[in-house]
């Protein structure tokens, strides 16, 4: 069983990942598979029948549908493996369906949130200014927090004003940023980098070593509560508002899915419901009888 996890990894990446995240993503969900046909006494994938994976499943009912979702998505591609490569016949999915995932719609900010956010930087600390342009720039391009801490100077045209980005499943991307803001970079490079850096990433720490994305998320959650922002605040909110923003103000849904960097365009459609939130937000903070 062991041997034919390896093997459907391996022909995993080779096919369309490429992204050791994932694969490990992978490998604990048919790590958890397994370990539970081996409390059952069953020793091979093909003898696990439909009735013992639903049993199986019954085990998950913890997890959310989404969830549960993407680990189906996972048994299902293996067993195509099985049946493909390996003459494995007998597939206990079939006819069991998957979860419906609901759609969320994502945390976003106000225009006004994100400069009160940015604005309430102290600039003559070293820490506070590259928080700052770290933060700019996650919202000026819509940049995952991944991309942005793996960020280096080659990826950013000053002179074009354009970011190259190599995102999720090693799909590159081009996405500018907003007149100005080159400047900006430019400065905060002789100012702070040349001082900390110790290799080409844009954002160090003061010891010149790259940040890491829960660091991000910490340094975020640190100033919010600094400045008495009453709300949770995360990283990604930052990629959700530029997309929310540039549809507000009526940019073509497909170059927002360009922008993002998503595959699918209903991916990018759920920001269509957001601004339809925000209007109502913006009523209830406008209308008089509101108030």
């Amino acid at each position: 069983m062991d041997e034919l996890i390896e093997r459907f990894l391996k022909y995993i990446y080779r096919k369309n990942t490429q992204s050791e995240k994932t694969i490990e993503s992978y490998k604990n969900d048919l790590n958890q598979f397994k370990e539970y046909l081996t409390s059952q006494s069953i020793d091979s994938f093909e003898s696990c029948d439909r009735l013992t994976f639903m049993n199986f499943l019954a085990t998950l009912d913890h997890l959310k549908a989404s969830s549960i979702a993407r680990k189906m998505s996972v048994y299902r591609s293996f067993y195509t493996y099985l049946a493909e490569y390996m003459g494995i016949i007998e597939n206990p999915l079939i006819g069991i369906q998957t979860p419906k995932k609901s759609k969320q719609i994502p945390d976003f900010l106000f225009v006004e949130e994100i400069q009160e956010f940015l604005n309430s930087y102290n600039d003559e600390k070293d820490d506070e200014y590259r928080d700052r342009i770290l933060f700019t720039i996650m919202y000026a391009c819509g940049l995952r927090v991944s991309e942005c801490v793996n960020l280096e100077w080659k990826q950013i045209d000053l002179n074009n004003r354009i970011v190259h980005i190599r995102g999720k499943g090693d799909k590159d991307r081009i996405v500018p940023f907003y007149q100005g803001f080159e400047k900006e970079l430019l400065e905060y490079k002789s100012k702070f980098w040349t001082k900390y850096a110790i290799d080409d990433h844009v954002f160090v720490n003061l010891k010149g070593k790259s940040l890491s994305s829960r660091g991000v998320q910490y340094l975020m959650d640190k100033h919010a509560t600094k400045i008495g922002m009453h709300m949770k605040l995360h990283p990604h909110m930052l990629r959700h508002s530029f997309a929310t923003h540039l549809l507000d103000n009526g940019a073509d849904i497909r170059v927002v899915q360009e922008l993002l960097g998503h595959s699918s365009l209903s991916t990018t459609q759920i920001y269509t419901h957001v601004t339809t939130a925000q209007l109502v937000k913006a009523y209830k903070k406008a209308h008089p009888f509101e108030k």
